[in-house]
């Protein structure tokens, strides 16, 4: 039986090893352009050009035939999405698993909502792909990842906030202030897939210990760690050194954001996934 695992572009994968996998891409848009968030963008540009726009700016899910089209021929499929509640790639997502399996008896997809962007997808995929390099069964594999799902979490820290108040998804008042006398804003998804507002603090080093001092409270003892940062490895590496004061051995990797997650976290910013204590 073939498997797939197949992501949305907040996910900032391009690739994945191991198994079979595609991307479907978000896109980015102003009343000037378009940008497809996949392997050809240049993202550095395209942060450029939104940082000099001044124009209301916001972002477009995939619809239902580009998500038929990453499924291919897979016997099993895993989709895993954007949160729902900033994005309509979860719903289009399940409208072609609907379509597949009706034009395919006996094939299967699983549409996972992560109610989230950006690292904490790779996470689960990570578990997706445990389950299928394991050769458990489809239902065997979605059981224990939305299981794992209710341990993994996201953590951000932005030094503007400026696309997300344009798109609507914060308040103006607090855009204004981020950026302004080096204020950082960190805070976390919540648990019903928003962006949650946890604390302001000043400077890039100030920013990654408030992000590590979240992700204790919230139960993070030493599991995976995943990170990805807009154009800026300095705050990446600064939480990654902090991290590794307490778990040397943790497991880090970090990579650049790219389209859709450079909208979101815009220049300097990063986005953290992690596994708490129960993973």
């Amino acid at each position: 039986m073939s498997y797939k695992i197949v992501a949305d572009s907040s996910s900032n994968m391009r690739s994945f090893d191991g198994v079979a996998f595609a991307n479907v891409p978000l896109r980015i848009i102003t009343k000037e352009r378009e940008y497809v968030d996949d392997e050809h963008l240049d993202v550095a540009q395209m942060v450029a050009d939104l940082k000099a726009y001044k124009g209301t700016s916001g972002s477009s899910c995939p619809n239902v035939f580009d998500w038929l089209n990453a499924f291919g021929d897979a016997e099993n499929v895993f989709a895993v999405t954007i949160t729902s509640s900033l994005s309509g790639s979860y719903n289009a997502a399940c409208q072609a698993a609907e379509e597949y399996t009706a034009a395919h008896p006996g094939r299967k997809v699983c549409v996972l909502d992560s109610l989230t962007a950006g690292p904490e997808l790779r996470l689960i995929c990570e578990k997706v792909r445990e389950g299928i390099l394991a050769g458990k069964a489809f239902e065997e594999i979605e059981a224990n990842t939305r299981a794992y799902m209710k341990h993994t979490h996201t953590i951000f820290a932005l030094q503007s906030l400026n696309n997300l108040a344009r798109n609507g998804r914060v308040n103006g008042a607090v855009a204004k202030l981020a950026g302004v006398l080096g204020i950082w804003v960190v805070g976390k998804g919540s648990d019903e897939g928003t962006l949650q507002q946890e604390h302001k603090c000043r400077g890039e080093k100030r920013a990654a210990e408030t992000a590590y001092g979240d992700m204790k409270a919230h139960g993070y003892n030493g599991g995976k760690v995943r990170m990805s940062n807009c154009l800026n490895d300095s705050v990446t590496d600064q939480l990654e050194a902090i991290i590794r004061r307490d778990y040397p051995d943790a497991e880090i990797t970090c990579e650049q954001t790219t389209g859709l997650c450079s909208f979101y976290a815009e220049q300097g910013g990063m986005i953290i996934g992690y596994e708490d204590r129960d993973a």
